[in-house]
């Protein structure tokens, strides 16, 4: 988790809302990672889990990834968690609760509904306060900003 919330201070750096994510192998290995990249792209699908899960498939030339983990520092949107469905997934750690779009445990929850085909381990709150404290400062700075 500390190398995904890394990967969030370089995309807020970027001007992106700061969200990292890294996929690991049931061996420990890296895998994959990803930065938000919407704005950089310009592709409204340039999320931090996105990349990381393509990036992921490509490296491992499977699209299941059912050995892997997925550490990322902000609670999922309703596209992450379905793709992250799609995927297999075996396990989602992430860092802080998105109390507006969060869509693995806080608004919804694709992973556990009947739309769901696969069911995954979920662990949250890692590194919360450090998660948290990173996007708070962002947004803070933005606001700011924009005045």
């Amino acid at each position: 988790m500390s190398y995904a919330l890394e990967l969030a201070k370089i995309a807020g750096d970027a001007g992106e809302v700061p969200v990292g994510a890294v996929i690991i192998d049931d061996s420990g290995n890296l895998v994959a990672e990803g930065e938000n990249r919407k704005e950089r792209d310009q592709d409204p699908t340039a999320h931090a889990e996105i990349i990381a899960l393509r990036t992921a498939t490509q490296n491992l030339q499977t699209w299941r990834l059912h050995q892997c983990t997925l550490y990322v520092t902000l609670e999922p949107c309703p596209m992450c968690a379905g793709a992250i469905v799609q995927a297999r997934l075996g396990m989602l750690v992430y860092g802080v609760d998105d109390t507006k779009t969060g869509a693995i445990r806080t608004v919804i929850n694709i992973p556990d509904s009947a739309a769901s085909n696969h069911r995954l381990q979920v662990i949250g709150g890692i590194l919360e306060s450090a998660c948290r404290q990173h996007l708070q400062s962002w947004f803070a700075t933005q606001r700011l900003q924009q005045k």
